[in-house]
């Protein structure tokens, strides 16, 4: 299927859109600026889209995010240190962003005949993030389904959706994803903080997937105490 693969610029996107390129036919990169404080990310988008020579477009959803108040990634609320399962780590959502990016996203598929919108959601978000979970998956399916009547079929392909994020490091290693020009960490600095959840994770994941990691952390220890006291 021709498919347009959001990539956020992180480990999980970046990896789903060489996946994508190397098992079926990958139209293009989409990503999406909501304000986000680690906006660095997405120079790792544009970074893996010249990477498989493949366009990539930013959608400004900066006025959006904004309206989007009390979230620790688009507002004045402190990133939490700490397991990304761990209740505090909830102050980072951003209301419905998902369903947003990917209304746009369907959206945009469908004008240029694409067949598929690839998304990078994985098991790990589940606890914190109800529009990364199988059920929300399969409504907004619906909900397009009825929208693009018509009009176009566009599927969205999530084949990480119950996986971990350890199985998405493996995935990546086994098709030689670059981690090192990838970007995890909320608190947006020169460096990995190693410190906020998504650190914690994305350190933890290389350590079960028994892949190196090739990450710089400003304290690349925290993740163990983060994880012994879950």
């Amino acid at each position: 299927m021709r498919t347009l693969v959001i990539c956020s610029g992180g480990l999980d996107s970046v990896t789903l859109a060489h996946k994508t390129a190397a098992e079926g036919d990958l139209v293009g990169l989409l990503s999406f600026d909501y304000g986000q404080r680690h906006v660095k990310e997405l120079e790792c988008a544009a970074a893996c889209a010249r990477r498989l020579d493949v366009a990539h477009r930013v959608v400004d959803l900066r006025s959006v995010g904004a309206a989007l108040s009390g979230s620790a990634l688009t507002g004045d609320v402190d990133v939490p240190d700490g397991h990304y399962a761990e209740e505090t780590m909830r102050v980072t959502v951003v209301p419905n962003r998902n369903a947003i990016m990917l209304t746009v996203a369907f959206g945009m598929a469908a004008a240029e005949k694409a067949e598929a919108v690839a998304a990078a959601v994985h098991g790990g978000d589940h606890f914190i993030y109800p529009d990364c979970r199988p059920g929300f998956v399969a409504a907004f399916q619906a909900m397009q389904d009825a929208a693009l009547e018509g009009i176009a079929r566009v599927r969205l392909w999530t084949p990480y959706v119950t996986a971990s994020k350890a199985d998405i490091v493996r995935d990546g290693a086994r098709l030689g994803v670059p981690f090192a020009e990838t970007w995890s960490c909320y608190k947006g600095g020169l460096h990995h903080c190693g410190r906020c959840g998504t650190c914690v994770e994305r350190r933890e994941a290389f350590h079960l997937a028994g892949v190196a990691d090739p990450t710089a952390y400003d304290d690349a220890v925290f993740w163990r105490k983060a994880v012994e006291g879950r």
